[in-house]
């Protein structure tokens, strides 16, 4: 009891009730991201669009993170991690709810427009829940406490993924794409009209959650450690930081993970359905089949995480970083070659793979920043931007059809690997570097 008391309890100050709303957020932009992913296939089915269009889904959504990260750094610095966390929940919920409007004027830029106001917030959530949680109790005692706030990031993520299963994939109309394009103008729009109405409802139902938890924050005291010093000089501070080797590598290797993170959660849907459908599914079929694989891959992803963080107390986190970075490649070199399940297996080894990655590289990197960790961590909240830039390069791949006479979706991971291996070199190259994780 003593031991759980010193993560959150600072000078006889407990943050139990901040603490669990601050981790609360963790969990709702991990839903945002894990219920989109499968909106680019949805998009693309409903709008009768390639896989390209489609992937514009993720640049609007990643887009919004790497525009909105460094303004929310300096609002954070002028005001309260409070007042940030208060503004990303209402942009947040401003975008759900603009799903409404955009499904009546119906065109698919209105829902683009809305993801990314909505992952405005989620900017803004993320550049200040992750330092916030770290202030709530003892320095030493800080890694712990963020680890623990982490975790309920996948299991937000979980969760939208079984929404998106069950309460939109599975209740579009079955009608396979080569069966859409056949339809008149009249059909199109009846069918696009009902499919828009299935897709709407779990984004329109959490804006109304996020806007009670805005309330439920506004009114709840909570705690002003790390917000004594208002100063803004966000170009010096940037100045400063970026001739830190350490910090300046953990932004490139964070943007490609996060690009490798999206396309494999993205894509194993494309994949998994060319699997399944060769084995004789119908389309929908295919497609609930391997989101259920999704969720196999994000509930292996939580478990690595719990593994990874026992194993740190034996190996360097750079170290692990490097190992696991290796083992992804390897995972991924069977996610290519494969062209049956055996392929689908290693891609839910992948994301095992992937678990330590983000929190890993982000501790490097902002090991040592002091007060200069709001814009560092803005920085690296604007590395998501790979989230966003290489998912259409991996569509345009799988948009070829066969490639090397093999097929397209499966040579497209060819670029996670590249990743990868960004990644692997990044936790090589800082093993030598002494950090406090």
């Amino acid at each position: 009891m003593d031991k759980q008391q010193s993560l959150i309890t600072k000078d006889g100050v407990s943050f139990l009730l901040p603490f669990i709303l601050v981790t609360l957020c963790f969990a709702l932009w991990g839903f945002a991201n894990d219920i989109t992913n499968p909106m680019v296939k949805a998009f693309s089915k409903i709008f009768r669009m390639n896989v390209t269009e489609g992937a514009l889904v993720q640049v609007a959504f990643y887009g919004g993170y790497f525009c909105m990260a460094f303004p929310a750094a300096i609002f954070i610095r002028k005001y309260s991690y409070k007042s940030g966390v208060l503004m990303g929940l209402g942009l947040y919920a401003i975008g759900a709810l603009l799903f409404f409007p955009a499904k009546a004027i119906g065109i698919y830029g209105c829902f683009l427009i809305a993801y990314f106001i909505m992952t405005c917030g989620l900017s803004f959530l993320e550049t200040s829940c992750n330092p916030y949680i770290l202030t709530m109790g003892p320095e030493e005692t800080a890694t712990r406490r963020l680890n623990m706030a982490q975790c309920f990031n996948p299991c937000g993520s979980i969760i939208g993924m079984y929404v998106a299963m069950n309460y939109i994939q599975a209740k579009l109309n079955p009608m396979s794409s080569d069966e859409r394009a056949l339809l008149d103008d009249t059909q199109f729009e009846a069918l696009k009209n009902s499919d828009l109405n299935v897709l709407i409802s779990p984004y329109l139902i959490i804006g109304v959650i996020i806007a009670a938890i805005f309330f439920l924050i506004l009114f709840t005291k909570m705690p002003k450690i790390g917000d004594q010093n208002h100063d803004v000089h966000p170009f010096a501070t940037v100045r400063r930081i970026v001739k830190l080797k350490y910090y300046r590598e953990g932004v490139i290797a964070q943007f490609f993970y996060v690009g490798a993170q999206i396309m494999c959660w993205t894509f194993i849907i494309q994949y998994g359905t060319r699997v399944f459908m060769a084995e004789g599914m119908d389309e929908q079929s295919a497609e609930v089949l391997s989101q259920r694989f999704n969720i196999y891959a994000m509930i292996f992803f939580i478990c690595s995480r719990f593994i990874a963080t026992f194993l740190m107390k034996y190996l360097k986190p750079a170290s692990l970083l490097m190992i696991f970075g290796i083992l992804a490649m390897i995972f991924t070199v069977g996610v290519i070659g494969f062209q049956n399940r055996m392929g689908v297996y290693c891609l839910v080894c992948v994301s095992g793979c992937m678990s330590l990655m983000f929190p890993t590289i982000y501790g490097i990197a902002l090991d040592g920043l002091g007060d200069d960790a709001k814009f560092g961590a803005a920085g690296l909240i604007m590395a998501i931007l790979g989230g966003s830039v290489l998912p259409p390069f991996q569509a345009m791949i799988i948009d070829q059809g066969t490639v090397w006479n093999m097929p397209a979706t499966n040579v497209s991971f060819v670029l996670p690997w590249i990743c990868f291996l960004i990644v692997a070199l990044y936790g090589y190259r800082m093993m030598k570097r002494p950090v406090s994780l």
